[in-house]
């Protein structure tokens, strides 16, 4: 166990680094209450602190692609993704991208194209099945790059090999609950970061995953635990 506050943000990429980036891997990263809340009034910003917000910065100076709902856009109020000025550079020394690729995954297609998350010159992308709205899937290609992949819903296996495919091995999945179910249910999620917030938040809230219920349980091994002075936990868990 480590403690957050005597770590160099270098120390800290450390810690969330993995050994190979060329390899494909999904990295799931929630915050949570103590009670399993995902949200506050409908927010998960409320549940976060400073701390959690700098491992957050941290976990996405390493991916190539942050992986998002659509819900999780319109509900968080997503902007284009723009790293601190700390981490658009480390990532040029590395040879990465300024910032990573925001996809969008919508079956659906509930987006306006006016959405602020558009107004970027890096494009986004975004990810739908062959179903969803023709006019839909018209308009959003005026200010994304839209991805096409399944029948009558997302084939989120082959979206995976295809961010791969372009380059974008390393995915960040930031939610929402219904992705990321989706996501265990077909056995895709490599690693889960979670923040503990030191809050009881009652009942009504959701948790960090939802879905269509399931027997199915995958096993994770606690990799790393980081404490915090405000009392927040992460912790790493990865594939056994």
């Amino acid at each position: 166990m480590q403690q957050l506050d005597e770590l160099s943000d270098d120390d800290l990429i450390g810690v969330y680094q993995v050994e190979d980036r060329s390899v494909p891997h999904l990295r799931a990263n929630f915050v949570s209450s103590l009670d399993g809340a995902v949200e506050i009034d409908g927010q998960s910003k409320a549940l976060s602190s400073d701390s959690d917000s700098r491992v957050f910065s941290m976990i996405r100076r390493l991916a190539d692609v942050v992986l998002v709902g659509a819900g999780t856009i319109r509900d968080e109020g997503y902007r284009p993704l723009r790293l601190s000025a700390a981490s658009r550079s480390w990532r040029t020394a590395q040879g990465l991208a300024e910032n990573p690729t925001l996809a969008i995954v919508s079956s659906r297609l509930e987006l306006s194209p006016v959405n602020p998350v558009f107004q970027s010159a890096e494009r986004p992308i975004v990810i739908t099945h062959e179903a969803s709205p023709p006019d839909r899937r018209e308009a959003l290609a005026e200010v994304a790059d839209l991805i096409v992949l399944g029948a009558a819903e997302v084939d989120l296996a082959a979206v995976l090999k295809e961010l791969a495919g372009r380059g974008m091995p390393q995915i960040l999945c930031e939610g929402g609950p219904h992705l990321l179910g989706a996501l265990t249910i077909a056995d895709l999620v490599d690693e889960l970061c979670l923040a503990l917030a030191p809050l009881l938040a009652g009942p009504g809230s959701g948790r960090i995953t939802a879905g269509l219920p399931t027997t199915l349980t995958r096993q994770l091994k606690l990799a790393t635990l980081l404490t915090a002075s405000d009392d927040y936990l992460f912790l790493r868990y990865v594939r056994e």
